[in-house]
């Protein structure tokens, strides 16, 4: 379900906004521009908080359109995910643009959709902490937003802050030092170990408090590989659970196996390489 963020796409391809639009808009209120110009006009009716925007553009190119959205006011507090080759990207572009991110062109549709997904969540979790009650504590749903998301979101902001996660009566508390993880606790159940056990959770609640803190180490890895690690640990687990469901049903050596086999088959669930982004119906976006 889409959240409160609102998105400008700006990118004069028909083809590439109408696709981002489609990938885009279960995840935030998304507006479309193909020209600068009409973005320009969009902004001031409607200031965005993240802009995602085509570099090369006839006319007013996006670092120019970020540069004029800035110069206002009344639009200038907004993210920036520009778009652009890499050539663009090494050669003419750089922090100093004050892009949150580049999408380095061509790029596959998933893989783009990833990214942008990280700056809509960083966006909201800011969005929730502006309108946090008296107590300064966010509260929220993790159907709404999950762990992973979650943590990726506090990485990028660079916050620090204790988390806490509810499960079932489960309960897991992770500290943050400037968008590091640097301590965890489930249970007996202390860092590394302590995270990688709450990265599954579909269900339950989180409390971010920023005001909490610790001074405590205990985890080995940063956030980012603590994702890695517990999302690979997470397929592997998948995959050994499902090789066991499908030997569980698969009888002995008789004229009907072949055909059990290959129901089963046409049952199994994706395998992780269907989720990289790179899959037979993922697209390639270029200019």
């Amino acid at each position: 379900m889409a959240n409160d963020v609102k998105l400008l796409l700006v990118d004069d391809n028909p083809m590439v906004l109408g696709m981002l639009h489609q990938a885009l808009s279960p995840l935030a209120q998304v507006a479309t521009a193909s020209d600068s110009a009409d973005a320009l006009l969009k902004a001031v009716d409607n200031p965005p908080d993240l802009l995602v925007c085509d570099y090369r553009m006839p006319g007013m190119d996006g670092r120019q359109l970020v540069e004029k959205l800035k110069s206002r006011p009344a639009t200038a507090n907004f993210s920036t995910v520009l778009m652009a080759s890499k050539a663009d990207i090494a050669e003419r572009l750089s922090p100093q643009d004050a892009a949150d991110d580049y999408l380095e062109k061509p790029f596959f549709l998933k893989e783009a959709t990833r990214r942008i997904k990280r700056t809509i969540d960083r966006i909201a979790l800011e969005k929730l902490a502006k309108t946090a009650p008296s107590d300064g504590v966010v509260r929220g749903s993790l159907a709404q937003m999950n762990v992973i998301d979650l943590m990726q979101s506090l990485e990028m902001g660079r916050k620090s802050c204790r988390l806490t996660l509810t499960n079932e009566g489960e309960k897991c508390e992770v500290f943050f030092v400037e968008g590091q993880v640097k301590h965890a606790t489930y249970g007996e159940l202390l860092g590394d170990a302590a995270v990688f056990k709450v990265l599954r959770w579909t269900g339950g609640n989180f409390e971010l408090d920023f005001e909490g803190k610790t001074d405590k180490e205990t985890t080995q890895l940063n956030t980012q590989g603590l994702l890695m690690e517990g999302l690979r640990l997470l397929d592997e687990s998948q995959r050994d659970a499902g090789g066991e469901a499908e030997a569980a049903v698969e009888p002995a050596a008789t004229p009907s196996a072949a055909p059990v086999a290959t129901q089963t088959a046409a049952v199994a669930p994706p395998s992780a390489a269907g989720r990289s982004g790179h899959d037979e119906e993922d697209v390639l976006l270029d200019n």
